[in-house]
C-alpha cells in the first residue's frame, strides 16, 4: 500500500485534541482535504474512524504476540480486523530493542499490514531499513514536538538519512519528522530526497488544524 509523493503520516499520538470523539473529528477534517492522509490512532479508535472514513488507518503499535493469555497487550489481528492498513513501530515516544522490531515486523506482514518504522537518526534508519519495512520515519527525538523542523534545523541529518538508507536498501520509502508544520517543511523534506514527513502535534495540537493540513497538503 503505497502511495505517491508527498505522503503525509498524521500520528493522533494521545493528545484530548486527538482521541475519542476528537479522533473521529479530526479523521473527518483530514479526509475533507486529502483522502490520501494516513491516519495513525490509539487501537480504541481504529474501528470507528476506519468505518467513517475513507482513509488509510494505521496502528500506533502492535505487540509481536498470537492468540493467548496477553493481557493488557496489542494483538495484531485484533487491530487488523478492526480496520487498522498498516502499524507504527518503533516510535520514539514507545522504543523497542531490535529483537522486538523484528518479530513485530513479521507479524504485521504475515496480516499484510504496512509498517513504518521509525528512527532517531541516519544511521538507525540505515540499519532498520535492512529489516525490509515499507516505510522509514526519521525523527530526531530532540525536534519532535518543538516549534523547529528538522527540515531547517537539520537538512544535513535528513539528506544523510536519504542516502544511506538508499544504500541500504533503495526499496524502503523515506519520512522525515519532528516540528514540521508547514507546506515549505514538506517541500524541503521532498527536495532533500525524502518521500514524505510524519507529523503529529503540529496538528493535533494546531489552534486550525484546517489551516495546517490544507498547507500540508498544498504541495
Amino acid at each position: 500500500m503505497l502511495m505517491k509523493k508527498p505522503i503525509i503520516v498524521l500520528n493522533f499520538k494521545n493528545n484530548k485534541s486527538s482521541v475519542g470523539k476528537n479522533a473521529l473529528k479530526l479523521s473527518q477534517i483530514a479526509e475533507s482535504i486529502s483522502k490520501k492522509i494516513i491516519v495513525c490512532v490509539q487501537a480504541a479508535d481504529i474501528y470507528p474512524i476506519s468505518k467513517s472514513t475513507g482513509l488509510k488507518v494505521f496502528a500506533q503499535h502492535i505487540d509481536p504476540i498470537d492468540f493467548g493469555s496477553d493481557t493488557g497487550f496489542i494483538l495484531p489481528e485484533s487491530v487488523r480486523s478492526a480496520g487498522a492498513k498498516g502499524t507504527l513501530i518503533n516510535h520514539s515516544e514507545h522504543r523497542l530493542d531490535l529483537s522486538t522490531i523484528k518479530a513485530t515486523l513479521r507479524r504485521a506482514k504475515d496480516l499484510h499490514m504496512t509498517t513504518i518504522i521509525c528512527a532517531k537518526d541516519a544511521k538507525e534508519s540505515a540499519m532498520l531499513s535492512k529489516l525490509n519495512p515499507d516505510y522509514i520515519a526519521m525523527e530526531p527525538p530532540e525536534l519532535i514536538g518543538g516549534d523547529i523542523s528538522v527540515s531547517t534545523a537539520k537538512p544535513q541529518v535528513i539528506k544523510n538519512t536519504v542516502d544511506l538508507v538508499k544504500k541500504a536498501n533503495p526499496k524502503v520509502l523515506i519520512l522525515v519528522g519532528a516540528g514540521v508544520k508547514t507546506g515549505e517543511d514538506v517541500k524541503k523534506s521532498l527536495e532533500l530526497g525524502a518521500d514524505g514527513i510524519l507529523i503529529a502535534s503540529g496538528v493535533t495540537k494546531a489552534k486550525y488544524p484546517v489551516k495546517v493540513l490544507k498547507d500540508l497538503c498544498s504541495i
